[in-house]
């Protein structure tokens, strides 16, 4: 894949440019990962902006929640767009993996990233 894979972390108010600014501060990458908030807007206006955030390229969407606004929006999108992925259940180790493995093609830098942030999850 020539174009690196944009990565789209879309949540709750603030919690997706909170988990791109911690990505950033561990990684060191400042490219790759773009923040959608669903501040002040409904479904329909959170499409425009995944939109407007995936511009033509390939994408992977990282969504808080599997369910809501954010999801159905994301979820829209990758219907239209066979390069474009949704993962749900953002958390920041999957964002670090999804950062040094751009290269890969959004649907298996998806299933990575997913593994990988799965893999973080644990009860002690």
């Amino acid at each position: 894949m020539s174009e690196p894979v944009r990565g789209i972390v879309v949540a709750h108010g603030e919690v997706a440019q909170a988990l791109i600014d911690a990505a950033a501060r561990i990684s060191g990458e400042t490219e790759g990962l773009v923040a959608v908030s669903n501040n002040e807007c409904g479904r329909d206006e959170i499409a425009r902006r995944l939109e407007e955030a995936a511009g033509d390229g390939p994408a992977v969407i990282f969504v808080d929640m599997p369910c809501g606004s954010c999801f159905f929006a994301a979820m829209g999108l990758s219907r239209d767009r066979p390069a474009v992925r949704v993962v749900t259940g953002v958390n920041l180790p999957m964002l670090l993996d999804f950062l040094h493995h751009r290269s890969l093609p959004p649907a298996d830098g998806a299933i990575r990233a997913a593994e990988k942030g799965a893999d973080a999850i644990r009860k002690t």
